[in-house]
């Protein structure tokens, strides 16, 4: 018992299940944020993560499932002043890791989708790493540590 209490001072989580509906990005984001506040971030930090979310939502969203719903789970780690979020869906999946990295690409070019949401994912967060779910679908882990320096 005394291991457990111990491992609750260490680290923090919480986990999400959301349709994946446009009107629910607001939520994630902010429910993420919320999850940050007991370390007391910075404005800007609170700002990074909160933008690295809503791309990788929106994403979901859009790509995933265009636009017609389906689930998405978000897994929230703290271990110290380090965040861990894992943003699952079961969508459609991705063909190309590489591809879709890049800067501007885009699967919806006919509907201004600007292609950058990974490479916003990327600059906000420490870490950015992607992986197909099983059973389909994309994965995307991100890493936050509070303590290293802002970018």
């Amino acid at each position: 018992m005394k291991n457990e209490k111990t491992q609750v001072k260490k680290e923090n989580f919480v986990k999400i299940q959301v349709q994946a509906l446009s009107s629910n990005e607001a939520f994630c984001r902010n429910a993420v944020a919320a999850f940050c506040l007991s370390i007391d971030p910075t404005v800007d930090q609170l700002s990074d993560v909160k933008t690295a979310v809503s791309e990788a939502i929106t994403n979901s969203v859009i790509h995933a499932y265009r636009g017609g719903g389906g689930l998405i789970e978000i897994d929230l780690v703290m271990r110290k002043r380090v965040l861990h979020i894992e943003i699952r869906d079961f969508g459609q999946g991705v063909v190309d890791m590489e591809e879709i990295r890049k800067p501007f690409f885009t699967t919806k070019p006919d509907e201004e989708r600007s292609g950058m949401g990974f490479t916003i994912m990327e600059s906000f967060m420490d870490e950015l790493i992607l992986s197909k779910t099983e059973g389909g679908g994309l994965t995307i882990k991100m890493v936050k540590d509070f303590d290293e320096e802002e970018k």
